[in-house]
């Protein structure tokens, strides 16, 4: 009487559990920016969707939720009016925003007519859940001169976000301080500082010369957004994705675009641009290391012509070669080449960039929600 082998069970019951091993592994793998870019907007819509179909995906699912802080917040939303003519509820944004209590809990739109404000502003950090919005149609422009030599560098800031949970929409910020020309001290000029956790920007300008947009700390998301400097344009300690946004150099010399300011090997802070444009004028450099260990990464991004061979710098401190994590990731355009960048700068493999290409990079799945549509 023959036996049956007890290979075949075996082997199937090794099957089944190297597949319920993979399981986990495969279901937590982070969905990322796809390399196709005709399938970008699919991507977006799957990553960033409306609040309430957020709710609907969760009570089906059962999982992990938005922040209990921002459900509370996004469920009692208020709305305010700032119109240059009186017909709004303030003139100015400035009041609208002193209007907002200290410990705000709800999701309050500041809603902005169109037209110039010269005004310098600060949303505190007792003033979570601000939205400024702006029709796309006439987006409004907040405006002011400050520099460092009078209020230091990240004071000189036109606004000021200290708060969490904040989302600017259709918006530009503008330090109207006039262009550096190297010889006048303090002549740095900030647009916009963030500060809070959990940000979003879609569609705004950052326009200004030297330090134009202070990415200071927290998590930061940046759409469809265009950014303009010469020196230094986007710096902080923030961990950013910029996706789908124009950087554009107006330097008349050297030009820098990035000073990641990042300092220990702990930190998770750094710049990651996906699917931006580099445009613009000057010898520029895609970083340089301002600080210790900068983290910067530039992925399926266009590079004009402004971008300096070498593409990074080291800032005269030769021993941040071996501390700076400078990457790039198929990018194209005339400044993309690698055959003469720095022996320090990464051209990243598939499996070295992936974690640079998620929304997890910022956590965004807890927070992130669209713009408003008013």
């Amino acid at each position: 009487m023959s036996r049956t082998p007890l290979a075949a069970p075996v082997n199937f019951l090794t099957v089944i559990l190297l597949s319920l091993h993979l399981i986990p592994a495969v279901l937590s793998t982070p969905k990322t920016i796809p390399s196709d870019s005709s399938n970008l907007d699919a991507w977006i819509a799957n990553n960033i969707k409306e609040y309430q179909q957020r709710k609907r995906d969760i009570a089906k699912a059962g999982g992990a939720t938005l922040d209990p802080a921002l459900v509370t917040a996004e469920d009692g939303v208020r709305i305010i009016k700032v119109r240059k003519d009186g017909t709004g509820d303030f003139k100015t944004v400035t009041d609208a925003v002193k209007s907002i209590p200290s410990g705000n809990k709800r999701r309050t739109i500041v809603w902005i007519g169109g037209g110039k404000y010269h005004e310098k502003i600060t949303v505190d950090q007792s003033k979570p859940f601000v939205t400024f919005y702006g029709s796309p149609l006439d987006v409004p422009m907040i405006e002011y001169g400050g520099t460092a030599a009078k209020y230091g560098t990240v004071n000189s800031a036109t606004v000021a976000v200290e708060s969490d949970y904040f989302v600017a929409a259709n918006v530009a910020f503008v330090n109207s301080a006039p262009k550096p020309d190297g010889k006048r001290a303090g002549a740095q000029a900030v647009a916009m500082r963030i500060s809070g956790e959990k940000a979003a920007f879609y569609n705004c300008k950052f326009i200004g010369f030297q330090d134009t947009l202070c990415d200071d700390r927290g998590r930061h998301f940046f759409k469809d957004c265009f950014i303009q400097g010469t020196v230094d344009f986007i710096f902080g300690d923030g961990k950013s994705l910029y996706l789908n946004t124009k950087i554009h150099s107006i330097a008349d010399d050297q030009g820098v675009i990035t000073a990641q300011a990042r300092e220990n090997v702990s930190d998770v802070s750094g710049f990651t641009f996906v699917y931006c444009n580099i445009t613009g004028t000057g010898n520029t450099y895609l970083g340089r290391a301002w600080k210790e260990r900068p983290r910067v990464v530039f992925a399926f991004t266009y590079m004009g012509t402004l971008i300096n061979n070498e593409g990074w710098s080291n800032n005269m401190h030769p021993e941040r070669d071996q501390t700076v994590y400078y990457g790039e990731y198929k990018c194209k355009g005339p400044g993309s080449s690698p055959s003469r960048r720095v022996k320090y700068a990464k051209i990243l493999t598939d499996a070295e960039a992936r974690a640079f290409l998620s929304m997890t990079y910022i956590h965004g799945n807890k927070w992130l929600l669209p713009p408003p549509k008013l």
